[in-house]
């Protein structure tokens, strides 16, 4: 009966987040994640105001956490739009009496080119563990070696991390192909200046692909790890030879968490980020299209697909 209820409520779910694709502005399934987390910011936040009332919370905390939470913010919003533009000239050529080409363009390069899938990855196979753990008894080996790799212990953090690098690189060689993109630039007679067409072309672009995945797979760890900061903290205790004088001269702020009542960052602030960029630029789009103004009369909104 629980498999069955879950299975139709999926399918119910997934049917109305095509209806909503189909006949509203965005994308539906991601509209209905958004609308899950962000039902949640109202209750967070009167949970925040009764720990300032009853002294739990200073109100230089509260202060630092609100401006902690716009930088992250505004640091998410940057890197999720920020790309590498590589030059890219189009040879002129004559085709009847008319001459075509010679313009100058670009290749947008995204920073973070998975988006919040190498976080999902990472998490989804380090969660694994944690539900064979009860099968175990807890004087066991197998007990106690998962125990090292628990949300907090910096086992886990450096898989996670280690994880997200790789999965940023794996999902980025999936969907990004630079050979294919080198092969259709020379058949149209594009090239990047200084670099031959062809290999060497695929070469130059792969090699700035590598650089700047590596920046926005460090991005996404920060990010997904902000939680685990925020809420309880880091365990150091358990790290060889330094771990107790880390533990007692590290701030408690690292070591036992900031106490905030709520869960903020990680893959919730990524979707919340990306499917908010994503549905202005489509409404945006939209008024545009109908002869309306945008949203901004100086500037254009780009989401993930601008």
């Amino acid at each position: 009966m629980t498999v069955m209820t879950l299975t139709t409520g999926s399918v119910f779910v997934m049917w109305l987040g095509e209806q909503i694709t189909e006949r509203g502005v965005g994308n539906g399934m991601s509209l209905l994640i958004f609308a899950g987390i962000v039902v949640n910011l109202p209750r967070a936040m009167i949970a925040t105001l009764q720990m300032l009332g009853r002294g739990d919370m200073g109100p230089l905390k509260l202060i630092f956490i609100l401006l902690l939470m716009v930088a992250v913010i505004a640091a998410v919003v940057f890197v999720e739009r920020a790309h590498r533009r590589v030059t890219v000239q189009y040879a002129r050529r004559m085709v009847g009496r008319r001459m075509y080409g010679g313009a100058s363009t670009h290749i947008p390069l995204k920073v973070n080119t998975g988006g919040v899938m190498p976080v999902i990855f990472a998490s989804s196979i380090l969660a694994f563990p944690q539900t064979i753990q009860p099968m175990f008894a807890p004087t066991s080996f197998m007990y106690r070696a998962i125990t090292q790799i628990s949300i907090g212990y910096p086992l886990y953090n450096l898989l996670y991390v280690s994880m997200i690098v790789f999965f940023a690189y794996f999902y980025t060689a999936i969907i990004f192909n630079p050979d294919d993109v080198a092969e259709n630039m020379r058949k149209y007679g594009g090239f990047v200046p200084g670099i031959r067409p062809g290999k060497r072309t695929a070469e130059h672009i792969d090699s700035i692909l590598a650089r700047i995945t590596l920046v926005g797979a460090l991005y996404l760890a920060a990010i997904a790890l902000l939680p685990e900061l925020m809420l309880t903290g880091f365990k150091v205790a358990p790290i060889p030879f330094i771990g107790e004088w880390l533990d007692a001269n590290l701030p408690s702020g690292i070591t036992q968490g900031l106490n905030v009542p709520f869960y903020f960052g990680g893959t919730s602030l990524l979707i919340i980020v990306g499917v908010a960029m994503d549905t202005v630029q489509q409404v945006e789009s939209q008024l545009i299209m109908r002869h309306y103004d945008g949203f901004m009369k100086k500037t254009r909104i780009r989401g993930r697909r601008g």
